[in-house]
């Protein structure tokens, strides 16, 4: 279902559209502004925008200028409501319109002009599938590392984490990294940074993250209780000893995007967005992309996760506490894609439980 959102502070506009659309099964969302337009945008992607560039503070002309200068938002085509002058209609298309609906409205004009539009979409997305599957067939023939090589890796991961006994949390890590990485490939402004070969990586590379753990020393790390000030200082070190570690292996395989970013995310996983966090001090996008993706998947795990401490949190606590994260602890852009997948953490949580 194709997914439409009309900007226009004429309510007699925004009904009639309504109608019109939702009667050909058009999902269909209104706005009153430019403003909140944008803000909707940000939040989540549409297959289409119905502007009227007529409307008080910024205009739907100013609008499509500022969606144009996002490489993401920019790609969600935009009709103009207009009514039937030529100067208004080149204006569209000169600030980036595809099409323009003239006023006063006509039923099989509207729906003429938004499905061609919609069948446009449709045959991109047919081609970027297309795309992924060639891409697909040809990394099933190209392998970096072996399968051997992986199980190899992925049993020291597992060796790190024994010692203090979480379960299934790799197996999980590993899920929810999948699904946040394949969302973001989607809807976020890194679609072009995460590609399938991300995407494959990052399910690989996100076991990683605690392997420094092997380097703490029991007494730190199975205390059942909080850590104390220099003890917590100690524990920290777990990054830079996995990030050394990996470091090590990337010696002996050579240039390798799967162990740069078992690198990346062992070292930055617990840095912050705001600059709060360790070891570096990172901040926003000085962190590696995969490492602000972990570190999501990291923090959800751990607040469902029962301890000798604490209680597992319930989905909607550790939803809200994620959520209160953003522009924080964590990439805003990550925060949206969590709040459209949560869910199906969720269901990860429950179907993988210890």
């Amino acid at each position: 279902m194709s997914k439409i959102l009309v900007v226009d502070e004429n309510d007699a506009n925004l009904t009639v559209l309504e109608n019109i659309l939702l009667k050909k099964g058009y999902e269909t969302e209104l706005c009153r502004s430019s403003a909140d337009a944008l803000t909707l945008m940000q939040e989540k992607p549409y297959d289409l925008l119905l502007i009227n560039p007529d409307m008080s503070g910024m205009n739907g002309f100013e609008l499509c200028s500022e969606l144009k200068k996002d490489e993401f938002l920019a790609r969600t085509p935009i009709i103009f409501i207009a009514p039937d002058d030529s100067y208004d209609i080149m204006k569209g298309y000169e600030a980036g319109g595809v099409d323009y609906i003239p006023l006063p409205f006509k039923v099989p004009e509207v729906l003429s002009r938004v499905s061609a539009h919609v069948r446009i979409i449709k045959l991109q997305e047919e081609l970027v599938e297309q795309r992924r599957s060639f891409e697909e067939k040809i990394q099933k023939e190209v392998q970096d590392i072996t399968a051997t090589q992986m199980a190899t890796i992925f049993s020291l991961a597992k060796l790190a984490q024994s010692k203090d006994d979480s379960g299934l949390h790799l197996e999980r890590i590993q899920r929810y990294c999948f699904i946040l990485a394949e969302d973001l490939s989607k809807t976020s402004k890194y679609y072009k940074d995460i590609d399938d070969k991300f995407i494959k990586d990052i399910l690989h590379a996100s076991p990683l993250h605690d392997i420094g753990k092997v380097g703490i020393p029991d007494r730190i790390l199975l205390k059942p209780a909080r850590l104390t000030f220099d003890e917590f200082e100690i524990m920290k070190t777990h990054t830079l000893i996995g990030a050394e570690t990996l470091q090590l292996v990337k010696y002996k395989f050579g240039d390798n995007k799967f162990i740069e970013m078992g690198i990346d995310i062992a070292r930055s996983h617990h840095e912050r967005w705001d600059g709060k966090g360790y070891p570096h001090k990172l901040k926003e996008e000085e962190i590696p992309l995969s490492a602000r993706i972990m570190s999501i998947a990291d923090v959800y795990d751990a607040l469902r996760m029962k301890r000798v401490y604490k209680a597992a949190y319930t989905k909607e606590k550790a939803n809200t506490i994620i959520a209160e994260g953003a522009g924080t602890q964590f990439d805003p852009v990550m925060v949206a894609s969590f709040k459209r997948v949560s869910e199906k953490f969720d269901v990860v949580y429950r179907e993988w439980a210890d």
